[in-house]
């Protein structure tokens, strides 16, 4: 997408994910010299993009639900640590997959990614219209997403394939020799490029058996609508799960923001420039946990809640953070039921390239990035929707939140309701 100018906000707020190096092999030797390398760009349509309309609400409801489960599990598989992921990343990298999976690989996927009612022409258009509505005018805001393809040379991909993942998402699609060691800082430096240089390598080696890599890159740089003044930041106590109360550098603000209360969690929207992106702040209710708040994450929630925050004057704090996390994405996958995909001898791919041996994903790799201070960050429900709830409630009561113990956090893109990115700030320091 084209990239727009920023002012200098140095570390404001950047979270970006390099959603998958999704790494395809074939059972058996080489390929040999039968297959030719055909990874055409010429007769290759224009992408979507400009004139893409606006995303199917069935796929924002997907994304969200499979962003909910894909976090549960990859918590369950890192109790006690900083989580953070790009849903928005990952199902866009399996959705270029899903391009050319069939049979039962094609339903398992179906099934995982909540695709099961939408076609392949809508899902692939629901991803076209994100990466148009990205292209935001907001001078507060940059959200860059790219993807790639990387084929291994003398095999022939299905142009079908290449020609669906190159209009609908964008993709470069590059042929490389696998057995070259300079392949993988070639890839590499492609990730290093669309994340900013914050993220500045997703494979150590490429595997010579390896057919192809399918690579996502989301970056995102947002200033706040009302920024913390650095001047209110101060060294306060942040409860630990184990009892231990280290100082932290807790921002602080009083204002107007979209604000949700239930028995279970206090809740925030932060606004970054005028709106279109915000960041959800929900902070357990004394007495609960984190693990029981992440345990009510699900979409019938989520959208629930998304409907009540109302605009209500109250004190903030939060605490200065800077995440970086990364994960190994097959074995929660296949526990949500995506197993065949990765089965040697069970996954179907024909739709990706002619070969005599099987393909099937090897890898799913998955990296991310965030940095929050008090220039950047997110807040506030959508305009409309606080405003309509708003109007028929009576006038709220100022609150007082301090996000001093574990919290869960997302970035939310408030024009397709997709869940960009989220999190679990166990430690800030």
């Amino acid at each position: 997408m084209k990239r727009m100018k920023m002012v200098s906000i140095v570390g404001a707020a950047l979270l970006l994910a390099v959603g998958a190096a999704v790494a395809f092999s074939y059972r058996g030797g080489a390929e040999g010299r039968n297959d030719a390398m055909a990874v055409k760009n010429a007769d290759e349509p224009e992408a979507v993009h400009q004139d893409a309309g606006p995303m199917d609400p069935r796929l924002s409801r997907a994304t969200t639900e499979f962003g909910f489960k894909l976090f549960g599990d990859i918590g369950g598989r890192n109790k006690g640590k900083n989580i953070f992921i790009s849903p928005a990343s990952i199902a866009m990298a399996l959705a270029m997959t899903y391009n050319g999976a069939e049979a039962e690989t094609k339903q398992a996927m179906a099934r995982v990614l909540g695709f099961d009612s939408l076609s392949l022409d809508e899902i692939d258009r629901g991803f076209a219209s994100l990466r148009a509505a990205s292209a935001s005018s907001d001078a507060k805001v940059r959200l860059d997403i790219a993807n790639s393809l990387w084929g291994r040379s003398g095999v022939q991909f299905k142009q079908e394939f290449l020609q669906r993942n190159k209009q609908f998402f964008g993709a470069e699609i590059s042929t490389l020799d696998f057995s070259d060691p300079a392949s993988a800082s070639k890839i590499n430096g492609w990730v290093k490029d669309k994340t900013n240089g914050k993220i500045d390598k997703i494979i150590d080696q490429t595997d010579a058996m390896a057919v192809l890599y399918l690579l996502n890159a989301i970056y995102f740089k947002g200033a706040w609508r009302d920024e913390f003044k650095k001047s209110e930041t101060k060294h306060e106590p942040f409860k630990l799960a184990g009892g231990s109360q280290p100082q932290v550098s807790m921002m602080h603000r009083e204002g107007r923001y979209g604000y949700l209360q239930t028995e279970d969690f206090q809740a925030v929207n932060l606004l970054y420039g005028v709106g279109r992106v915000s960041m959800y702040v929900f902070l357990p209710a004394e007495g609960s946990s984190l693990d029981g708040l992440e345990r009510k994450l699900n979409s019938g929630n989520w959208n629930q809640w998304m409907s009540h925050f109302v605009r209500t004057p109250g004190e903030l704090g939060l605490p200065r953070f800077k995440l970086e996390f990364d994960a190994s994405l097959k074995e929660t996958l296949s526990a949500l039921g995506m197993g065949v995909a990765f089965d040697s001898e069970r996954a179907s791919f024909a739709g990706i390239a002619e070969t005599r041996n099987r393909l099937f994903i090897s890898g799913v790799k998955h990296k991310s990035f965030c940095e929050v201070n008090e220039e950047g960050t997110e807040a506030a429900a959508a305009t409309g929707v606080e405003m309509a709830t708003a109007s028929v409630m009576q006038k709220p009561e100022p609150f007082r939140m301090i996000v001093d113990r574990p919290f869960f956090f997302a970035i939310r893109d408030n024009e397709t309701g997709v869940l960009l990115f989220m999190g679990s700030v166990v430690d800030p320091r």
